[in-house]
């Protein structure tokens, strides 16, 4: 997403990805690390063209002295885009990571009915996507685990959980707050091997250079899945794509990003010509997809 106006890419893809909803009341969480500010950022940036009501949650677990630093950073953030910030402490006394979990999700639930939200963002990234895939491919997971994370579940009765920046990278995101001057923290336990998480994260940083295309190809290899398994409008317009080119014997080699040009022209109910691969295109018209084919 580099170029002279990343931000904008980020934008793009919040807006595009169909997760975020016009008119939604948001909750971000910002825990004041470099993914959450830019998500705040990101969303400020649409807040007018997409009619969006923010507001900030940081949660601080009490589990290391650092994380009031965190909270001022999120203090500053706020201030920065003029947006409401609710704070909590949870005293858990514990350190395991599926209580603390829980109980961030149940403050942030908390907070969002107190605003009147009924989203909650989080700044989940591809890489998070990533090593979620591969901690449940490792326990032997199902097609449920290879979904990972979903980009958009419930919580709470009328509070869902919203996830925008699933296909995004954490270096474009940190590349963000340093073009556009924000602050961020670093959470030091990111760099604690004794945690499964960050063992599979360092494996991972390993493989990326011989697999530049990684988090992308597990990221959309996660939603694929997920929205199969869910059967949503837009895996019904995925199929209705692939399977006109399928009938024409033309299905191999097409890349999955044409694919999607097509279906999100469809979900708007546009018409258009997309260029599939060499010598073939699929022309959208109001009754559906058609292949056209070139020498």
């Amino acid at each position: 997403m580099r170029g002279s106006h990343p931000e904008r890419a980020i934008e793009q893809a919040i807006a595009q990805g169909g997760v975020v909803r016009e008119g939604e009341r948001i909750v971000v969480a910002c825990s004041g690390g470099p993914d959450s500010v830019a998500l705040v950022a990101a969303l400020h940036a649409l807040a007018s063209p997409m009619r969006l009501a923010l507001s900030i949650a940081h949660v601080n677990h009490g589990v290391r002295a650092s994380a009031y630093q965190d909270e001022c950073v999120v203090m500053r953030v706020a201030a920065n885009f003029a947006l409401p910030l609710d704070v909590v402490a949870l005293q858990l006394g514990e350190k395991d990571e599926a209580a603390m979990r829980s109980a961030r999700y149940a403050a942030l639930a908390q907070i969002a009915r107190k605003r009147g939200a009924g989203a909650v963002a989080t700044a989940h990234h591809a890489e998070d996507q990533s090593e979620t895939v591969l901690l449940a491919l490792f326990r032997g997971t199902g097609p449920d685990g290879l979904g990972g994370m979903e980009t958009r579940r419930p919580i709470e009765d009328g509070i869902d959980l919203i996830r925008p920046l699933l296909r995004v990278g954490s270096e474009d995101l940190r590349y963000y707050c340093h073009v556009s001057g924000l602050p961020y923290a670093i959470d030091p336990t990111n760099e604690d091997a004794a945690l499964r998480r960050n063992a599979v994260r360092e494996a991972l940083q390993a493989l990326r250079p011989s697999f530049p295309g990684l988090d992308e190809a597990v990221a959309r290899a996660a939603e694929l899945v997920s929205s199969e398994r869910a059967g949503s409008p837009r895996a019904e317009l995925r199929h209705r794509v692939r399977e006109a080119l399928r009938e024409q014997g033309q299905l191999a080699d097409v890349d999955f990003e044409h694919v999607e040009a097509a279906v999100r022209t469809m979900e708007n109910g546009g018409t258009g010509r997309f260029l599939m691969k060499a010598g073939v295109a699929l022309r959208i018209e109001r009754s559906g997809p058609a292949v056209e084919k070139s020498n």
